[in-house]
């Protein structure tokens, strides 16, 4: 390198900006050069100050000079003598500083040095002109003698902020220059419509004329152009920064991860395309495997990510505002923008403007977005050229599954023999991921219950299954806690086998449709519907927690005084999160009093007909979807629409108990603490002649009745009960 060269390097690195800071002091320097010759010149125009009597109360040319240059007042005399000269001085002053400023600019990027106002500029592609608006708008944030400075070059001390104005006179020379750049301050030029600056009329009888309206930096700016890079405050209930995310290692997810990283690397670097913002769709069952594949992508591609929740934007004061600070905080961030239960925006026409301001703010910002729901869709009317690709997130098949299962419990130490991969693959299809937190969480409560000779077990595992995937249901259902076991429920012998039947399906799918190929077979129809029918208090609602408890899953019943409504569509977006959300981990769902929702479609007379028979149709789809155990349980078969009939797997009729039956439902109904005196079982089965869940009644008021009398459970107490038993039904008993 010759020695010329090695002086012209040094040069350049000694020119280098070491910090924004320093770039922006230098532009704030140049801004004051600015001000100094506006005032200037207002000097000479009025050279006398008639104002001296009221200094405090107005501002001052000396005032303001002396803010300027930080003179005493002893030579504020000489500057007001010598103002024609100093405004050619200034000028030409500011016109070096320029020159200096543009030079250390250049060669800092050149150096690959990182300058917040020009990466603002890049982001945004601000012309010069729009950079210099920002400066002044940025200087009465960092320091109040601006505020000052711009009441007086506006004659008004309550003038504090600039006005468009103040600032085509301060960065325009001629009157075409002002004309031509008040295209900036339009609501559909960059400035305004990204929210960089806002534009305000405090004119309280009318709008002010756009000279007169002053201009604010948007706070979110002003932190960015200072380096402070915390997402918009004003954008935290909805959004957040992604951290690092740790790898899947299933095979499935690391074959999707590299296809779209690749992908999104092709598109970029295809000059034909890089200009289209890309759009992926990923819609699925599972919310945290399709945030873990993005926060995988965006880590290979070294992209930042942020995260985002529509349904909590819509819920909002203003979804348009919302989604343009998000996407304009995905731009500053240079993130990739992810969103959140979209679902929420696809529901039809009502939806329809929402979805509108998003894609315009996409189209405005994103350059990568990632939007994940729950189901299939496409917004085709919305898209506005971006590139959108939907990606699909089904749940592994019964085979991947198991392979996931036996891989990680090979890593495991202290595992119990009782455990069994198939019946955990067919119940909870997880992703490695989740399977290691859920394994994690196992051993966790293992230690817990014995710290010195701990083992997981099969219901350690099923217990953190489950609470890794536990349904987002809110009001739409209710959690039932299995307590009741075999031994607890009374049911002819054929009806008992039936139940043991449904159970053995639930525990051996893994074989039949996994080992057996019978999957590959079935498109739809994999899962359990059971329809339960009998008089009220048969047994039914036991019978589902007898099941929930021999599977170790998870049982909700679901309120449909909730799920059902009065509005088109409401139904069905109930029924989409029920199904969709118990579809994790196979839960089994438990409709009580099912003819109100799964009644017989009726001939279409009106619209209410109609949509009554959309809702009955499209409850028969999710049933056929659904993989998990659905029973419905009610007291008149025949109110059901025959289409639900056919399609359950099975049917279990619970038939009003004979006298053998109540007589085994009396012998189980008192816990082994219970003090029971002598009671003649055979005469209470003979005589009260209810139902299991009256006979229940019965024993707990009994029960109470004793515990009065300080005494043990006898006949006349159970005779008591009875009687009022009868009483609720409207009916005597002697």
């Amino acid at each position: 390198m010759s020695e010329a060269t090695r002086h012209n390097l040094a040069g350049e690195i000694d020119a280098i900006y070491a910090t924004s800071w320093e770039h922006l002091s230098d532009e704030l320097r140049r801004l004051d050069m600015g001000l100094r010759q506006q005032a200037l010149k207002q000097t000479r125009e009025q050279p006398y100050d008639p104002l001296a009597p009221f200094k405090g109360l107005v501002l001052s040319e000396a005032e303001i000079l002396q803010l300027l240059d930080q003179r005493s007042d002893s030579d504020v005399s000489s500057v007001e003598s010598s103002v024609e000269s100093s405004v050619s001085t200034e000028a030409e002053a500011s016109n070096r500083i320029e020159s200096e400023i543009e030079e250390r600019r250049a060669a800092s990027l050149r150096a690959g040095a990182y300058l917040s106002l020009p990466r603002l500029a890049e982001q945004f592609h601000l012309t010069r002109f729009e950079e210099q608006c920002l400066i002044i708008c940025l200087a009465p944030e960092l320091d109040c003698k601006y505020e000052k400075l711009y009441a007086y070059l506006q004659d008004d001390a309550t003038r504090r902020k600039p006005s468009v104005d103040l600032v085509l006179n301060l960065l325009c020379r001629t009157l075409p220059e002002k004309l031509a750049a008040r295209v900036a301050f339009d609501p559909e030029a960059t400035l305004l419509k990204c929210r960089l600056i806002d534009l305000l009329d405090t004119k309280a009888d009318g709008p002010s004329p756009l000279l007169s309206r002053a201009l604010k930096l948007d706070d979110r700016i002003v932190n960015f152009l200072l380096g402070f890079n915390q997402i918009d405050e004003r954008l935290e209930p909805y959004a957040r920064m992604a951290t690092r995310a740790s790898p899947d290692q299933s095979s499935d997810a690391e074959s999707l991860r590299v296809r779209t990283r690749d992908f999104v690397r092709s598109h970029f670097s295809d000059p034909q395309l890089n200009d289209r913002s890309l759009i992926f769709y990923l819609h699925g069952p599972s919310v945290r495997d399709k945030r873990s594949m993005v926060e995988a992508v965006c880590r290979d591609l070294t992209l930042p990510l942020l995260i985002a929740d529509a349904e909590r934007i819509g819920s909002g004061p203003s979804f348009e505002e919302t989604v343009w600070l998000l996407g304009r905080e995905a731009a500053l961030q240079s993130a990739a923008l992810c969103l959140e239960n979209i679902d929420s925006l696809a529901d039809g026409d009502k939806s329809k403007p929402h979805l509108k301001s998003l894609f315009d703010a996409l189209h405005a910002f994103s350059r990568l977005t990632f939007l994940a729901g729950s189901r299939d869709w496409h917004p085709a009317d919305a898209l506005r050229g971006q590139i959108f690709i939907p990606i699909a997130f089904s749940l592994p098949d019964i085979t991947a599954s198991r392979r996931l299962w036996e891989r990680a419990l090979e890593r495991c130490d202290r595992l119990d023999d009782e455990i069994e991969v198939g019946d955990l693959a067919g119940k909870f299809r997880f992703n490695s991921s989740r399977i290691s937190d859920a394994l994690q969480s196992a051993e966790n409560l293992a230690r817990w219950r014995s710290p010195d000779e701990w083992r997981i077990t099969m219901a350690d595992i099923s217990a953190a299954c489950r609470s890794q995937s536990t349904p987002r249901l809110g009001s739409l259902a209710r959690k039932i806690d299995p307590r009741h076991t075999w031994r607890e429920i009374v049911l002819p012998a054929d009806q008992a086998d039936q139940l043991r039947e449904l159970c053995d399906q639930a525990r051996y799918r893994h074989r039949v449709y996994g080992d057996w190929g019978f999957e590959r077979k079935l498109s739809l129809g994999k899962g359990l519907n059971a329809l339960f029918s009998g008089p009220p208090g048969t047994g039914k609602t036991m019978a589902a927690e007898v099941i929930a408890n021999e599977l170790q899953l998870d049982l909700y019943q679901i309120d449909l005084s909730q799920v059902v409504s009065k509005y088109i569509g409401e139904t069905e977006k109930n029924l989409h999160q029920i199904f969709g959300e118990a579809q994790m981990n196979q839960a089994i769902l438990f409709f009580d009093e099912a003819d109100a929702l799964f009644g017989k479609r009726s001939e279409v007379k009106d619209a209410h007909d109609r949509y009554a028979n959309i809702e009955v149709g499209y409850l028969l789809q999710k049933m056929e979807e659904y993989e998990g155990i659905a029973i419905l349980a009610t007291n008149l078969r025949e109110n059901l629409d025959e289409a639900f009939v056919r399609r359950m797997r099975f049917i279990v009729e619970f038939p009003f108990p004979n006298s053998e039956y109540r007589r085994r439902i009396w012998e189980v109904i008192f816990p082994e603490e219970a003090p029971l005196g002598e009671v003649d079982i055979e005469r209470l089965a003979r005589d009260i002649k209810l139902a299991g869940g009256n006979i229940r009644n019965i024993a707990l008021a009994a029960a109470f009745y004793a515990a009065a009398d300080g005494g043990r459970i006898s006949v006349p107490h159970i005779e008591q009960a009875a009687r009022r038993e009868f009483q609720k039904l409207g009916r005597t008993w002697d």
